[in-house]
This record gives structure tokens, sequence and C-alpha cells, in this order.
């Protein structure tokens, strides 16, 4: 079984800066693409970013030029820097894995963007 734990969410005040981690445990055969989801109350989840094996990224729009995904997957690890943070990227920050088409999803942490 595959588990994801984040860390580094927390309150900080608008222009702030957040780091968030996730890191995967257990039986890993390969990393194809790992990523974070958030979801604010009353919203749906919206893919934030993700990193392929091969180190291609995609962003949403709202957040391209001030968060950066990274990873380290020889240690089955993905990093979020989150910069210059707004009132509304307040959410629950969520980490996947997805592995041979199978997905895997983190508990989550909250991040919260005070104005």
């Amino acid at each position: 079984q595959v588990q994801l734990v984040e860390s580094g969410g927390g309150l900080v005040q608008a222009g702030g800066s957040l780091r968030l981690s996730c890191a995967a445990s257990g039986v890993i055969s390969s990393i194809n693409r790992m990523g974070w989801y958030r979801q604010a109350p009353g919203k749906q989840r919206e893919l934030v970013a993700a990193i392929t094996s091969g180190g291609s990224t995609n962003y949403a729009d709202s957040v391209k030029g001030r968060f950066t995904i990274s990873k380290d997957f020889a240690k089955n690890l993905v990093y979020l820097q989150m910069n210059s943070l707004k009132p509304e990227d307040t959410a629950v920050y969520s980490c996947t894995l997805s592995s041979w088409g199978v997905d895997f999803w983190g508990q989550g942490t909250q991040v919260t963007v005070s104005s």
C-alpha cells in the first residue's frame, strides 16, 4: 500500500510564502507523476501543479509565476514552493502520486492566507 504524507501547511499573511512537502512510502514500483491539488470550501477540487518523472510540469493559470513544483523521485518526494500567496489560495492542499495508471492521495494539509 502506498501512503502519502503532506507537511508544511499553515497560516500565513498575504504576500507570504510556504513550502509544502509530500513524502510517499510503501511499495512503489515506479512514479510516473506527482502533483498537488487543492479544494477550497464550497469549490471543486482543482489541479495546482504536477510534475512527471521526466521533469515536465504544468500549473494552474492562477498560480503560474508564483508557485513552483519540484521533485526528488529517488526519495519519493515532491515539493510545492508557494510565493506571493493570496487569500484566494486558501484551501486544503493534497498530494497525489500516479504509478502505472493508479492514483494515490494524501490526507491533505490546510493552507490559510489572511488578508
